[in-house]
């Protein structure tokens, strides 16, 4: 589905992301696990283009998407969960939702907003509140609510458990799962690394812009050296 290859980013003279390779198939959870400043958050924002790449390609089913503007690759299938949520403060639940959808014109949309309410009850009651009196958990429910909106194959999701209670955070990776098991494919990644091997397929580990692992996600979590890295064991 997706194919990130030799992909490189520079900001400045500081080398993000260096011949990075990778793959997704279809109806998978892929997981990108590494510290902080490995390149996780680059690569998401390289597939989108909104970090520009210097060298590489990146192919979405058959079609090279390296220099395609992000709202165009929005329009072919892939949307982003941003680290930090970043939703729309000042504007309701509901209009979050419906900037989610900016790029159809077609008739499904409040039917597919409703979908969004079943899943996520909570974003219902409060659908006329502005985005910024949510809660963390909240805030994160509707980040992934109105990047579902725009009917992703592929589902780009940067920290979904950052800063939320543990309680949470099993919440939202069963969300994760459901939202899979209904056919999105899904590249993760994640902090908690314990959490993201448990639920994803496969599952790369990335050091100071490189990948320096991949595998099974069972394997990877058994691997002593990952174990050690990333489990805290």
């Amino acid at each position: 589905m997706l194919k990130v290859e030799n992909v490189s980013v520079n900001y400045g003279a500081i080398k993000a992301l260096q011949n990075v390779s990778f793959r997704i198939n279809q109806g998978e959870i892929v997981a990108l696990i590494g510290a902080n400043g490995a390149g996780k958050t680059t690569i998401l924002n390289t597939i989108s283009n909104i970090v520009p790449s210097v060298s590489g390609r990146i192919t979405y089913l058959d079609k090279e998407i390296t220099k395609v503007p992000p709202h165009d690759i929005v329009k072919l299938g892939v949307s982003q969960v941003p680290e930090g949520r970043r939703v729309f403060a000042k504007m309701s639940v509901l209009e979050n939702l419906e900037m989610g959808a900016y790029t159809r014109s077609d008739n499904e949309i409040a039917s597919d907003m409703e979908k969004i309410f079943q899943r996520f009850p909570r974003l219902n009651e409060r659908k006329k509140q502005p985005a910024k009196t949510l809660s963390g958990g909240e805030q994160q429910m509707l980040a992934m609510g109105r990047a579902l909106m725009s009917r992703p194959k592929l589902l780009l999701l940067d920290e979904p458990s950052m800063g939320l209670a543990p309680m949470l955070v099993e919440q939202i990776f069963q969300i994760i799962q459901e939202i899979n098991a209904t056919g999105t494919t899904i590249l993760l990644v994640e902090q908690n690394a314990n959490m993201a091997l448990s639920i994803a397929h496969r599952a790369y580990v990335l050091e100071t812009g490189e990948v320096v692992l991949s595998g099974d996600a069972k394997e990877l979590a058994s691997n002593p050296e990952v174990r050690k890295a990333y489990l805290g064991e």
